[in-house]
């Protein structure tokens, strides 16, 4: 994933930038990067590896070593930025979030002809925002190229671009798969992915880009350099995962939705297995607690931590490159509570089930602290498509889903032609989907949200969302 914060303002800004991006840390854990603009030294720019250690460690000192009243950063799942871009457009640092799915063709139809080259990195890839910043030089003026760049990428790119006057230019994806926020003070403006990073530092909002806007921004305006499209389909998973919760998209907060995704999943329940007993509800930590206290407060059982992460040294257990370092750090946090899980009937309420690597560990452990038994509920519909529009959920393989896996095991390629019906509870073959499931992880039961009960919690218009990992439409 990844996400970026900017502020151009009439005094120094480095320590708000810094705090500002600090704050989209949950977004990614490759690399972080700051630039900053100062009318006497020009443009600087700063990058980091995050893997190892969180942003603010990294970046602790950076207040002796950049200033600006201008400044832009990033946290990244992929490529090291900012870029730092010389050009006809004039020198300027560069972000984006999202993803390429067709830099080779790009490179092949647009640069190969003209004698430019790339930095290569390890395995021969290019740095996606260098592609882009390419992409945007083929024109005469940054509306232009960043419009050109957008159309001509299949997958998605919003795109933070700091000038060398200072000022900065925000653009939003084309259909809005990604928020990208505004905020004001008597200062300046802030530009975010998330819109509590700027409201912690004092700004109040300003106004949210629609679909494929662009605007340009100093100290003293904002100008709208290119109005919104009508076509939006911004990503359901925000709100189910990975957005945080004191965020808000497109009015609806993050922990709000959590609770009523939650009471939904409640409410099902009830009208299906009426008889179900269970000493306690939990969320699997941490996205999936929220939708567990829904789910407590809706069913009047009572809400507890059966067990507990452990995050003052590894703060995310996907941290490490390797899946299996994940896993056994992913083990390795959870500490059990005793008197919560010995001889108890619990259920837990996760954002999602992707792969289930780490769940069926999670469910072992459980078991090995004593649990009577241990009901799993999912806040989203069974994942069938592995995203293509984003860093997220995406996999080498579509049979690394778990849904895919079970659906080919319990009838072959035939399956997929019923992807559908392996995704609704009320069917036969929605039935042994959940079946086959509960008997890999020894789940006492298993039931997902409904793809109707998650577009209600969201709140949002169905056609003004996307579902692709789910239902494939796009």
């Amino acid at each position: 994933m990844g996400g970026f914060f900017g502020i151009a303002s009439k005094n120094d800004c480095m320590m708000d930038v810094f705090f500002g991006t600090d704050y989209h840390s949950h977004l990614g854990t490759y690399s972080g990067g700051l630039a900053a603009f100062d009318r006497e030294i020009g443009l600087q720019r700063k990058i980091h590896h995050i893997d190892g250690a969180p942003f603010r460690t990294r970046f602790r000192n950076i207040f002796n070593e950049m200033k600006g009243t201008s400044a832009i950063g990033c946290i990244s799942d992929t490529h090291p930025e900012p870029m730092l871009i010389r050009s006809h457009l004039g020198t300027y640092a560069i972000s984006i979030i999202g993803i390429i799915n067709n830099a080779d063709e790009l490179i092949d139809k647009y640069l190969s002809n003209f004698g430019m080259h790339f930095d290569a990195m390890t395995g021969g890839n290019v740095n996606t925002t260098e592609l882009v910043a390419a992409l945007i030089n083929q024109k005469t003026s940054f509306k232009d190229g960043i419009r050109f760049a957008q159309e001509s990428i299949e997958g998605t790119a919003s795109i933070l671009i700091l000038t060398d006057k200072g000022s900065i230019i925000a653009a939003r994806d084309l259909v809005g798969r990604l928020p990208v926020m505004l905020g004001k003070n008597e200062n300046g403006f802030a530009v975010s992915f998330e819109s509590f990073a700027y409201q912690k530092l004092g700004y109040e909002d300003y106004k949210e880009l629609g679909p494929g806007e662009i605007v340009e921004f100093d100290s003293e305006n904002c100008v709208q350099l290119m109005k919104p499209e009508k076509k939006m389909k911004i990503c359901s998973f925000l709100w189910s995962y990975y957005g945080y919760p004191t965020s808000t998209y497109e009015g609806v907060n993050v922990e709000a939705m959590r609770y009523r995704n939650g009471e939904l999943l409640s409410q099902m329940d009830k009208e299906n297995l009426p008889d179900l007993k269970i000493d306690y509800v939990g969320g699997v930590p941490d996205s999936g607690t929220p939708h567990a206290i829904g789910y407590s407060n809706e069913s009047g059982l009572p809400f507890a931590r059966a067990f507990i992460k452990y995050t003052p040294t590894w703060s995310r257990s996907f941290m490490p490159t390797n899946q299996s370092d994940r896993n056994k750090v992913a083990k390795m946090k959870q500490i059990p509570v005793f008197d919560l899980i010995k001889g108890k009937n619990l259920l837990f309420v996760d954002d999602s089930i992707v792969r289930g690597t780490q769940l069926r560990e999670t469910v072992e452990f459980l078991y090995e602290n004593g649990a009577a038994s241990v009901h799993m509920r999912s806040a989203c519909p069974p994942i069938m498509y592995g995203c293509k529009f984003l860093n997220f959920s995406r996999s080498t393989s579509e049979m690394e889903l778990l849904a895919r896996r079970v659906i080919l095991e319990n009838e072959g390629e035939e399956g997929f032609n019923h992807l559908e019906e392996y995704a609704d509870s009320s069917t036969q073959r929605g039935k042994a989907l959940r079946k086959i499931i509960c008997e890999k992880f020894n789940f006492a039961s298993l039931e997902f949200q409904s793809l109707e009960g998650i577009i209600k919690s969201i709140g949002i218009d169905r056609e003004k969302l996307c579902t692709y990992c789910w239902d494939g439409k796009e």
